[in-house]
């Protein structure tokens, strides 16, 4: 169970979310919680989006990939105590992967048509948390559809069913949004406008090395330190232009130090970090920068 004593926030907000927690949830419903581990670099990130989340408020996590959105959004999953269902966006994304589908069921010798529902839906009635990652990768024809969902009516009428759902009050939709990525398109300013943004900035330092060592395998503390430095470094590349958000991602630099375990740390930043980049100037780059510090 989370500590939320330990957590500067209000006590309304202490007592919205405590009353989450203690709801009963089935053993099926347990599996869906998440398990958190995000280590903010501003405590006021994790904060702002308990307190925006406690209060109704739709979360949209907008940060550069691998910076922790969706460890953030687990972490907001187990802070609540409050199962999560997750939807990942891409163009080929509709209403069916939203809401749900009928399928032909065969019981007792009779055929009949049941409805199988989907992420949105299953949140929706539950009262579970409904986390939507990078929503600005699904067409924006697809999208409306969850206008009724995410504004103040908090319902939606199933195109397949013609069921008029209306949420249960402990409902949530946090959303994961990476800018100016292939593939991404703008958000609907109308969309937008029905969330609470937060930044969630690569984290850096101490609290870098403290979720290299909850979340690798890594041990050695000479090679956490030289990882972290590596990670500013590879950011300093990012701000002048040198190599792209990808080369900086906390997702692989986990990666690399688990690799780190078993091979040599030079080999183990081609596997986890280099080999994930098409341009040869970039993989040159931090290849220079990884010689530089493990020497």
């Amino acid at each position: 169970m989370n500590n939320l004593q330990a957590y500067p926030l209000p006590e309304e907000i202490k007592e919205r979310i405590q009353n989450r927690s203690l709801k009963r949830k089935d053993e099926q419903d347990a599996l869906l919680i998440g398990k958190g581990g995000y280590t903010p670099s501003d405590e006021s990130i994790l904060l702002d989006a308990m307190i925006a989340l406690a209060l109704g408020k739709n979360v949209l996590l907008k940060g550069p990939t691998g910076s922790g959105k969706t460890k953030l959004a687990e972490t907001l999953s187990f802070m609540f105590n409050q199962p999560m269902h997750s939807v990942n966006c891409s163009v080929d994304m509709d209403a069916e992967a939203l809401l749900g589908f009928k399928t032909i069921e065969n019981r007792n010798g009779e055929t009949s048509i049941e409805f199988i529902s989907g992420p949105v839906v299953k949140a929706m009635k539950k009262g579970h948390l409904l986390y939507i990652d990078e929503i600005n990768m699904a067409k924006p024809e697809t999208l409306p559809i969850l206008n009724g969902v995410l504004d103040y009516r908090r319902m939606i009428t199933n195109p397949f069913t013609g069921e008029v759902i209306r949420s249960h009050e402990d409902f949530g939709v946090i959303a994961a949004i990476n800018e100016g990525y292939v593939g991404t398109v703008p958000l609907n300013e109308a969309l937008k406008n029905r969330f609470v943004v937060i930044e969630v900035p690569y984290i850096q330092g101490e609290e870098l090395k403290i979720v290299l060592e909850n979340q690798s395998q890594l041990s050695d503390q000479r090679l956490l330190e030289t990882f972290t430095s590596l990670s500013s470094d590879l950011l300093t590349l990012v701000k002048n232009g040198q190599v792209s958000e990808e080369a900086a991602s906390i997702r692989a630099l986990i990666d690399t130090c688990d690799l780190a375990c078993y091979m040599p740390p030079n080999r183990a930043v081609e596997r986890g970090i280099v080999n994930k980049l098409e341009d040869e100037r970039e993989k040159a780059a931090i290849r220079n920068l990884a010689e530089t510090l493990f020497e």
